[in-house]
């Protein structure tokens, strides 16, 4: 599919909607200048009086400043009254959010100010102001400026626009919505496979109506821009339905907005095909069919743990055993699993209901992440008393998770006690099927890059990525895991109670068999899934 062909017909005629609603932000005076020969017709007061007012979808103060009355006659048809043509703009807008034919008609600015203190039942007098936007564009938003940044963040070009983005992202299979603010305007980015792709940019008078529509569909304070906010939120936008995580960033051309996208629809893989080798798979087998103890999946953030995790639950989920888990968020929905939801704000944390956990006669529990010493320090407990506990945690290497527990004040005797096995995970592309292409790994290759000799892979054939239109010109197309599972067996037992260095439990375990995670990705591209580029990009480090 060419998505570059397919985005640029899509979006045409949003554009064009988009660029009236930017005239309307930059106020009559930038928008093209009115022909005052349009068939408009006068009005009176009378005939305004007699209309069913139309206040619901717009606020008070939005109409009182732009001079605009809207009402219904007895024929059902929308009228809106305006003190000048320059006002023709702004009714624009109004016609768009109300998706009606909306008649334009002229009154004198004090039969509309008339009009709207007769519907509104008060007496204040009405302020004229330049632009629908004028005081939004400016550094410090003030109250009167909320509700008019509302009208126009629910107007139907914004709405629309929003989610647009979402959808073309999803399409795409995006994780995550970028939406940055910049010096010429707001650029939005989309991460796909891990990589970051600019996917357009509009106009600076659209910044603040698009982020607040964002804000708008998680429920936050569009009023405030100064500090940071996050919130949730699930939509469905064309055939797709998604939970959206939503975080606000003041910078300095603006407030910024990142979207993480979860598609609801997406399965749960089978334990047999998230990529583990067959040693990995028997080690994390044995560990799941394990009475009690505890198995952490490690990696940084986006690696893929829970979908591991709940690829894992899906191999232990049964009639005979009861299983709850706690998550931030509920990513996957798993028949037969009981699934809570953290809620710090009530006093929901992980440690709270790990606790409320084991009064419920669990055999397995999830807990999301391991953030603190206090879930830490439950979840041991919960591992030497009878259950089998699952967890993440973000380190880079599967022996750095026993220091990390232990930097969370869990005592080594307890670890080397609790412990069953650690998986250490990262994601890498998979090459695109259409357009991969084989190389010899000879003389000539290696020397292209001297990180090559150190994987070992000389004579052999591994793939390169190349790009067409099926993967959009990236040469790739989807993720899937590399891993590292270290078995925590006797030796490594003694080890841990012994508080030995990283590099001492690393060794040992790779000494029993475990391979590392840049092993694990040479492994992936010599059977053709990856390339050599790729693995080092994500294991580097190692």
């Amino acid at each position: 599919m060419n998505f570059v062909a397919k985005e640029s017909a899509a979006t045409t005629a949003l554009d064009r909607e988009l660029d009236d609603v930017t005239a309307v932000a930059r106020g009559p005076a930038a928008s093209n200048a009115p022909n005052p020969e349009r068939n408009i017709s006068h009005t009176s007061f009378s005939v305004l009086a007699a209309g069913r007012p139309l206040l619901d979808r717009f606020s008070a103060r939005y109409l009182r400043e732009n001079a605009i009355y809207l009402y219904e006659n007895e024929l059902g048809e929308v009228h809106a009254a305006i003190a000048s043509h320059e006002q023709l703009p702004f009714v624009d807008t109004i016609e768009w959010t109300l998706q009606r034919k909306v008649i334009r008609e002229l009154a004198s600015a004090d039969d509309i100010a008339a009009a709207l203190n007769r519907a509104i039942g008060q007496e204040a007098p009405p302020t004229r102001a330049n632009s629908a936007l004028g005081a939004i564009a400016g550094p410090d938003s003030e109250e009167d400026t909320v509700e008019t940044l509302r009208d126009l963040a629910s107007g139907a070009p914004v709405v629309r626009a929003v989610n647009e983005i979402i959808e073309r992202a999803l399409e795409r299979r995006a994780t995550d919505i970028h939406l940055e603010p910049v010096r010429d305007g707001i650029r939005v980015r989309i991460r796909v496979d891990g990589i970051m792709t600019t996917v357009r940019t509009f106009a600076p008078e659209l910044a603040r109506p698009i982020v607040s529509r964002v804000k708008i569909l998680a429920a936050l304070n569009i009023a405030e821009r100064r500090l940071p906010q996050d919130g949730r939120s699930r939509i469905r936008v064309g055939n797709y339905e998604a939970d959206i995580r939503i975080a606000t960033m003041p910078t300095a051309f603006g407030e910024a907005a990142i979207l993480r996208l979860l598609q609801r629809e997406k399965g749960i893989k089978a334990f047999s095909h998230v990529g583990l080798s067959p040693r990995d798979l028997d080690v994390f087998g044995r560990a799941l069919k394990a009475p009690h103890g505890m198995i952490v999946v490690t990696g940084p953030t986006g690696s893929g743990k829970t979908t591991t995790l709940a690829a894992a639950l899906g191999t232990i989920n049964d009639d005979t055993r009861k299983i709850l888990t706690i998550e931030d968020p509920i990513e996957y929905e798993i028949d037969g699993i009981s699934q809570s939801q953290v809620k710090p704000s009530i006093g929901m944390t992980f440690a709270n209901a790990l606790r409320a956990f084991l009064r419920q006669d669990p055999d397995v529990i999830m807990v999301g992440e391991m953030r603190d010493s206090e879930t830490a320090s439950v979840g041991i407990q919960a591992s030497l008393t009878g259950h089998l506990v699952l967890t993440t945690l973000h380190t880079n290497t599967a022996a750095a998770a026993i220091t990390r527990l232990m930097d969370l004040q869990v005592e080594p005797f307890l670890l080397s006690a609790s412990l069953q096995c650690i998986v250490a995970q990262r994601l890498v592309r998979l090459l695109c099927t259409h357009c991969r292409q084989a190389v010899q790994a000879d003389a000539k290759f290696i020397a292209r890059d001297p990180r090559y000799r150190a994987l070992k892979v000389d004579g052999a054939r591994v793939w390169e990525a190349k790009g067409c239109a099926h993967c959009g010109g990236s040469g790739y197309s989807g993720r899937r895991a590399v891993f590292e599972v270290l078995e925590v067996n006797q030796e490594l037992r003694q080890l841990i109670t012994n508080r030995a260095p990283e590099a001492d439990i690393e060794r040992c375990a790779k000494s029993h068999g475990m391979t590392t995670l840049i092993e694990d990705g040479v492994r992936a591209a010599l059977a053709g899934h990856t390339s050599l580029d790729e693995v080092l990009r994500v294991t580097a480090s190692r």
